[in-house]
């Protein structure tokens, strides 16, 4: 098996860099959404069993 010449092998070398995938700004809001959502719910359930650990709640 050959190998490519110099300059062919730094051009692969440039475009293998542009491969690498961009992630899209609906990507990103999508991300820091779930990342908030499961944030939120972990929060709640917190916030729920510290309730339902105390006596006397009505719930």
């Amino acid at each position: 098996m050959r190998r490519p010449p110099e300059p062919a092998n730094e051009a692969n070398n440039l475009f293998k860099q542009t491969e690498k995938k961009m992630i899209t700004e609906y990507e990103k809001a999508e991300q820091a959404f779930q990342a908030n959502r499961e944030r939120l719910k972990a929060e709640r359930l917190a916030r729920e069993a510290e309730r339902q650990s105390q006596p006397g709640t009505a719930r």
